[in-house]
């Protein structure tokens, strides 16, 4: 080896060392800002998984060569275990306090009649994917598509038939580019293909626009070994590889990353896009843009975080379970009663002051106008908005609804979507436990699968007898612990003692709802900016507008619950108290007259009494002029 390699060598593992050689703190060098609000030029080695020394270090002639690994890249300058706990990535950690409940992962199979809310976070209502079969793997294989990695992509395997298969394909590490790549070539819906391929070493790169991957790792035996690759027997079977485009590495063997700090809200977009279910819901020129984005501000400037990205979700009462400073000023009123950001001072005249106590400001400023019945919508999470996955299909499971006016934690009414569940479950001492999606495919898929959607990814319609059928078969298994049931519409479904189907109310059949805060209308959009009518009158869509149950039984097709059933008010009252709405305009004219009346009548002894004092004030000064 020659003098000056060694010299070469020796000055990159000093440098290597320098860099990560942590501060007093503990930190490193972009843990912390040193004031420049200029974005550093990341123009970086890559490095391989297997470490970020000298030896893992990529460069353009490595035979084989491999995907860079995000860890090992940008763990030189940052403390990825420290973004790691992270929101986005901390679901999995029971630790960490989950807030008010958010949209959860919804597993839908239209085979088993099917659609269930899951998150490793305990919001009530939803499900454990383990309670149905889905390790951390198999979590990663539905849902991983929407994932910027991280939480169950990085957890080793407990299951032995898929750790061999985890060796092959690799983690999903955290890809940092997903929010932070300003390069418009990065494509995020490439790592959707990658993990359909299992190729999960590999999909960070294959976003990125100077990179490239081919292969499959699913078809690679249990023993392939990615870093000492051999050509697989059966020559049709492609191995995972990456290609780096030309120019990628500059003579010094580094690569550029067009980092932004700032991220633009069409990053955020590929996993947080709604649309809306009508005949020209999908053609995005016939909606305006949002009014926060129309006035210049981007979903960074209310969402923001630090190095451990513990982003603000911006709802009333987050202070609660955030340690970000800025939680308390970035809600509606956090910003609009100071002025930030240049946000409008709301005056509300006229409306009482009861308004602010029991609804939220997304009540009257948040989602679509609501109308005699909710509306229907597609969201990204629920239905691989972005992918070649996407469900286009209006009909697409899952059916989510809204907006749905009912009472969030801490009793004050707020906008919702609406989703109602539908599985098969054991009953014991009351509580219900899920089945794996495995076994009900065994049994109810074959039973199930004989019907026939109406339209591409609805529910395949199935009668009170197919349900029957299933629930009897569910019975029979040799492991069949406590009563089978079917949860749909709203109801829980179980066989009598004369083997006939009944339905009764359970908690665990309650549709699952989620509190929205976008897409935000402006004061001159909000409910009640025509009249109080627009909320107090006796048909008026906050309290009595119609929302569908939804279900794949055909004896609860077109079944419906009023909106007010969702705010734990009474229905009576309500309608009561919106009646007298109707008399208001003739009260106000009353009361102007009655005080019309009485001024008059004030006025008339007023001047009376003017008279009686003049009268008297006159007399006196008659008697006086006789004295003289």
């Amino acid at each position: 080896m020659g003098k000056g390699l060694i010299i070469y060598i020796v000055a990159l593992c000093s440098l290597a060392l320098a860099v990560n050689t942590p501060t007093d703190t503990g930190q490193k060098l972009g843990d912390v800002t040193d004031g420049s609000r200029a974005v550093p030029v990341h123009r970086m080695n890559l490095y391989n998984e297997q470490g970020n020394t000298i030896y893992e270090k990529i460069f353009p002639d490595d035979d084989p060569l491999l995907p860079f690994s995000m860890r090992q890249t940008c763990s030189f300058c940052h403390s990825y275990d420290i973004i790691g706990k992270g929101w986005h990535f901390n679901a999995i950690d029971p630790n960490v306090p989950p807030g008010r409940p958010g949209q959860p992962w919804i597993l839908v199979d239209t085979r088993t009649a099917t659609q269930i809310p899951l998150s490793h976070r305990p919001w009530p209502g939803t499900f454990k994917p383990r309670q149905l079969g889905l390790t951390h793997w198999k979590f990663i294989q539905y849902f991983g598509r929407h994932l910027p990695g991280g939480g169950a992509g990085e957890l080793d395997s407990d299951n032995p038939d898929e750790i061999f298969r985890q060796d092959v394909s690799g983690k999903l590490e955290i890809n940092c580019m997903t929010c932070h790549d300003a390069d418009p070539a990065h494509d995020q819906a490439e790592s959707t293909i990658q993990i359909a391929h299992q190729n999960l070493r590999w999909a960070a790169a294959a976003t990125c626009s100077f990179a490239s991957v081919t292969g499959f790792a699913r078809d690679m035996p249990d023993g392939y070994d990615p870093f000492m690759p051999e050509p697989p027997q059966d020559k049709k079977k492609i191995p995972p590889a990456v290609t780096y485009s030309q120019n990628t590495f500059d003579d010094k063997n580094r690569v550029f990353f067009d980092i932004v700090r700032k991220i633009p809200a069409e990053r955020c977009y590929f996993c947080h896009s709604n649309v809306d279910v009508d005949d020209n819901g999908a053609e995005k020129w016939l909606s305006d843009e949002v009014v926060h984005l129309a006035a210049g501000l981007t979903c960074v400037d209310c969402h923001r975080h630090g190095l451990e990205h513990n982003i603000i979700r911006g709802y009333e009462g987050e202070i609660a379970h955030s340690t970000n400073p800025l939680v308390a000023t970035s809600t509606c009123e956090g910003c609009h009663t100071t002025g930030r950001l240049g946000a409008p001072v709301p005056k509300h005249p006229g409306i009482p002051l009861v308004h602010f106590e029991k609804l939220t400001c997304t009540a009257c400023h948040s989602g679509p106008w609501p109308e005699q019945k909710t509306f229907r919508t597609k969201t990204s999470r629920a239905h691989a908005l972005g992918t070649l996955a996407a469900r286009k299909s209006p009909d697409a499971l899952p059916h989510i609804a809204y907006p749905v006016f009912a009472e969030q934690q801490g009793g004050k009414i707020a906008p919702h979507k609406l989703f109602w569940p539908a599985f098969w479950a054991y009953l014991e001492d009351g509580i219900v436990e899920t089945i794996d999606l495995e076994t009900l495919r065994q049994i109810a898929g074959k039973i199930i699968a004989r019907q026939r959607p109406a339209n591409p990814g609805d529910w395949r319609p199935i009668s009170d007898k197919q349900i029957v059928e299933v629930l009897k078969s569910l019975s029979a298994r040799k492991s069949a612990e406590g009563t089978p049931v079917y949860i749909a519409g709203g109801k829980l479904h179980s066989l009598d003692e004369k083997g006939r189907l009944t339905g009764a109310e359970h908690e665990a059949a309650q549709p699952y709802l989620w509190p929205i805060a976008h897409n935000v209308r402006s004061a001159a959009q909000s409910l009640g900016v025509k009249r109080c009518e627009d909320c107090h009158s006796t048909d008026a869509p906050f309290y009595f507008g119609e929302v569908a149950i939804d279900s794949p039984l055909a004896s609860q097709k077109d079944a419906v619950k009023k909106m007010v059933d969702f705010q734990h008010l009474n229905a009576r009252f309500v309608k009561v108290f919106a009646f007298t709405f109707v008399f208001r305009p003739w009260l106000k004219v009353i009361a102007l007259a009655s005080c019309g009346l009485l001024a008059a009548v004030l006025l008339l002894y007023a001047l009376k009494a003017l008279a009686c004092v003049t009268r008297v004030f006159v007399g006196k000064r008659l008697e006086d002029s006789d004295l003289e």
